[in-house]
């Protein structure tokens, strides 16, 4: 692991973002939101959360306070080609996806993966469900999906970490990890320490 204690940065410009924080604070990490583009360079990891597409338009506009010529958009995307361990969830993984299916909407298209919005439809209420994650144990996951999408293809260098009958739920492509639904809503922590796994196995 980068630190005893890593820092792990949280893209807080709209979602899930203080869910996140919590369950990295209690697994004894320092977790800070990130809004500017300098903030980047003091982190060990960074989150993309869950949230709305509106979040696309957002981060596509802002830009750091010091360097106009870089956006936060183009800065994640330099610090993942430079091995800054990553993971998204529900919205985030669509952002890390090279293809969406029937859109051209902005991405960082950074993962090997092709990906379907809102693949069970417009969902009022979330659904949980429990799937099989081999690679954090045994007992089954309680993974909740709200308006979730799902991994339809991946390429050759993307590992596949838990799939159902409809498709890839979580998927990693070296220090990049995707993950279709919301492991910050449930009490479970089990995907938070295999991320923070990857801090170490990435060193």
């Amino acid at each position: 692991m980068t630190k005893a204690s890593p820092t792990i940065g949280i893209l807080a410009l709209q979602g899930d973002f203080k869910e996140h924080a919590r369950k990295f604070q209690q697994l004894g990490c320092k977790a800070v939101e990130v809004r500017r583009t300098y903030q980047l360079e003091s982190i060990d990891a960074l989150v993309l959360p869950g949230g709305e597409s509106t979040a696309i338009a957002i981060l596509e506009s802002v830009e750091t306070e010091f360097d106009q010529k870089e956006g936060i958009f183009d800065a994640i995307k330099r610090k993942i080609g430079e091995g800054l361990p990553v993971w998204g969830t529900c919205m985030g993984s669509i952002l890390l996806a090279k293809e969406i299916e029937g859109s051209a909407q902005g991405r960082l298209a950074v993962m090997d993966i092709t990906i379907r919005r809102n693949a069970y439809g417009a969902q009022r209420w979330s659904a949980e469900r429990e799937i099989a994650i081999p690679v954090i144990g045994d007992e089954p996951f309680p993974a909740v999906f709200i308006r979730a999408p799902i991994i339809t293809a991946t390429g050759p260098n993307v590992k596949i970490l838990a799939r159902g009958e409809d498709g890839i739920y979580m998927a990693r492509e070296r220090n990049i990890l995707a993950t279709v639904f919301h492991p910050e809503v449930v009490a479970d922590r089990r995907v938070h320490e295999y991320f923070l796994g990857l801090l170490t196995t990435l060193t």
